[in-house]
């Protein structure tokens, strides 16, 4: 079993980031493989809605000029998916989005290869709009036919400055016990 991480936000060691690794050492701990992969910065393009990937039917975005068709490829190998973004005028990352839209958009047209996978959103906001970037990541799970594992709150934290996710144990405990509940979820499903 792999779980593959995407961290959206630009920051490479940001608070998204360390959300994301805590989920990643408790899989690990259960026995998951797990790839964390930086997202954010990688300035991929948004779906141009072109549908080339629908005619084509390849496994694959129309668009080789980013590093999608590498990510949609790690995600279409793993058991589970994290996608993490930080709060960005209550709104996910840019390259969160792309890789929401045109993920899905290629598994849609291939068959739907994201049905019945596990996926987890985290979520790292200063104060508010944390709920409408869970929501946004969560959608995309759903509407892929895909499994949602819940926790003990929102799977988010309240995190400015970088090492903040650390201070708030609230925060901590979610995202420990959702990867748990990620764990219990991929064992069950892949037996």
């Amino acid at each position: 079993m792999k779980v593959v991480a995407f961290n959206g936000s630009p920051r490479q060691n940001g608070n998204t980031a360390a959300m994301i690794k805590e989920a990643l050492a408790v899989l690990e701990m259960e026995g998951i493989e797990t790839e964390f992969i930086q997202l954010g910065g990688n300035l991929l393009r948004g779906c141009q809605a072109c549908g080339v990937c629908r005619k084509k039917q390849d496994m694959r975005c129309a668009f080789d000029d980013d590093k999608m068709n590498t990510f949609i490829e790690k995600i279409r190998e793993a058991d589970g998916i994290i996608i993490g973004s930080p709060t960005y005028f209550a709104d996910l990352s840019t390259e969160t989005k792309a890789l929401i839209d045109r993920c899905g958009y290629v598994s849609r047209s291939n068959g739907n290869f994201l049905s019945r996978k596990i996926g987890a959103a985290v979520c790292a906001v200063r104060r508010t709009g944390a709920m409408h970037v869970l929501d946004s990541i969560n959608h995309f799970f759903l509407i892929s036919d895909m499994v949602v594992p819940g926790s003990t709150y929102w799977n988010m934290t309240l995190s400015l400055q970088p090492g903040d996710f650390q201070k708030d144990q609230e925060g901590v405990s979610t995202i420990k016990r959702m990867a748990e509940n990620m764990a219990w979820l991929l064992k069950r499903t892949r037996e």
